[in-house]
């Protein structure tokens, strides 16, 4: 048995549709094109937004602005409350240990921001933070360790 023979089974799987197999198959003679014109050609029809001629609605519209959207940094964030629930009696978290435990995609930036409240003294490991939330952090007699987000220029 083969991988392919397990699902679907033969009598689910759809036939594909032969035309221009003779005028009793349903589809024969011009084949379901029609007659004539540049969609009964083969290789005919025409491109993606083309509009017969008219001046197409992608040019019509003006473009504004710069996009810089390759170098965007995007960052997975993370609230105070979550992360101590996570991570309940431990003082020290690491990068490592957020990624492990599922709190944010494994290589993404992190940020942490400041929604809960903070008791005991902790060290958060971090590509960025509010300024609450370090705030926050640091009252409670923590540190906080902003890390480098790697080759790619940093934006919020």
């Amino acid at each position: 048995m083969q991988l392919h023979d397990i699902f679907p089974f033969p009598e689910e799987r759809k036939t594909r549709c032969r035309v221009g197999r003779g005028a009793g198959s349903g589809l024969g003679c011009t084949a379901g094109k029609g007659h004539k014109g540049q969609n009964a050609r083969s290789g005919g029809g025409v491109r993606p937004g083309f509009e017969g001629g008219q001046m197409p609605l992608q040019r019509r519209l003006p473009k504004h602005g710069f996009k810089n959207a390759l170098f965007k940094v995007t960052y997975d964030v993370i609230n105070l409350d979550s992360l101590l629930g996570a991570f309940e009696g431990k003082n020290n978290i690491t990068l490592d240990d957020i990624y492990a435990r599922g709190l944010a995609r494994a290589g993404a930036p992190v940020k942490i921001l400041s929604r809960g409240e903070i008791s005991a003294p902790l060290t958060v490991e971090a590509h960025r933070f509010s300024r609450a939330a370090a705030d926050k952090i640091r009252q409670a007699g923590g540190t906080v360790a902003e890390l480098e987000t790697g080759s790619r220029s940093r934006s919020a």
